[in-house]
């Protein structure tokens, strides 16, 4: 077992085996590690909170790896150091993940002053993973001043990611049909910017038309003033990137100074509480030895139409309760 003291130094020298290993033991579900991991966190909190926390979504295969090198590029070029945590979509057969984005952010990948970090999604909803919060922190103090997290390819829906970064960035591809149909409440709202990739070859007249009617679009969205910017993009030949990346240094430096900033991180804060109260409470629920001895026969009259699921689930708290009592 790691000792967290130790551990927590190397991470704080800038030891990126240290970090690796710090998430690993950050996203272990194993009980015997959550105290291990709980004293790593305490020691290394306070060095935690300087970097600029990036989240970059979007749908399957509009260019998010591509995207994300060719800007870790440039962000490392004008004086940043970038960490990227990517999240990967799990299997609901196996369970297991590909990983696979270091191989596709080979460029950045082999940078000293970058560091790639696939992590599995597992059951978590929204494009996140249960433990993403965390490997930021772990990310910052061991000296990245900007963290990437790249969600799996979300829905319109999923915006868990929202509550991990200081600005959401939401890439689009073009000609997918009618543009207008994503203006919709979810992930396009709570974008900071909006990014219409692959603006080359074919498709550079498409990508420069989708980018003007989601401005348009957005105009009536949201408040006078406040309209996310959305820019047209070709990560693969690198054009555009730079205005992006100008927009959201300044974007960024403009929340810290007005105290925005600080008020968005401590809103985090507290959903992330909430959220751990909720994941805790349904771990404890699901290995409590009265709700395990109800749940097979409430299983049995939900799948054969006896029970309503919400019947069953007061059944199962009531018992849980019950043992607490």
């Amino acid at each position: 077992m790691a000792d967290p003291a130790a551990l927590a130094a190397r991470v704080k020298s800038g030891d990126r085996a240290a970090l690796a290993q710090a998430i690993t033991l950050v996203e272990s579900t194993r009980e015997d590690h959550r105290e291990t991991a709980e004293a790593l966190l305490a020691a290394i909190l306070p060095a935690s909170g300087k970097s600029l926390r990036l989240g970059i979504t979007g749908a399957p295969g509009v260019g998010k790896s591509t995207f994300i090198e060719a800007y870790g590029l440039m962000s490392l070029a004008g004086g940043r150091r970038v960490a990227v945590l990517a999240v990967d979509p799990s299997s609901k057969a196996t369970g297991g993940s590909i990983l696979g984005d270091k191989t596709r952010m080979g460029d950045l990948a082999r940078e000293t002053d970058a560091f790639i970090r696939p992590s599995p999604a597992g059951p978590m909803l929204g494009g996140v993973a249960r433990r993403t919060r965390e490997a930021v922190w772990l990310c910052e103090a061991a000296g990245f001043d900007l963290v990437v997290v790249e969600t799996v390819g979300v829905g319109q829906s999923e915006t868990a990611v929202a509550d991990l970064v200081d600005l959401c960035l939401l890439m689009i591809a073009p000609g997918g049909g009618d543009e207008l149909q994503g203006i919709k409440k979810g992930i396009v709202e709570i974008a900071d910017l909006l990014v219409v990739n692959k603006a080359d070859g074919d498709l550079a007249a498409a990508a420069q038309r989708a980018a003007s009617e989601y401005s348009h679009a957005l105009r009536l969205l949201r408040p006078a003033g406040e309209a996310a910017p959305v820019f047209a993009v070709s990560a693969l030949e690198k054009r555009g990137l730079e205005k992006v990346r100008q927009h959201v240094e300044a974007r960024a430096h403009a929340l810290a100074q007005d105290g925005t900033l600080a008020r968005r991180r401590a809103a985090h804060a507290r959903a992330a509480l909430w959220g751990e109260l909720g994941e805790s409470l349904l771990e404890a629920l699901k290995h409590d030895p009265n709700v395990g001895r109800l749940l097979p026969e409430l299983e049995s009259q939900v799948a054969n139409a006896s029970l309503t699921p919400s019947a069953a689930a007061r059944q199962a708290l009531a018992a849980f309760r019950g043992a607490d009592a």
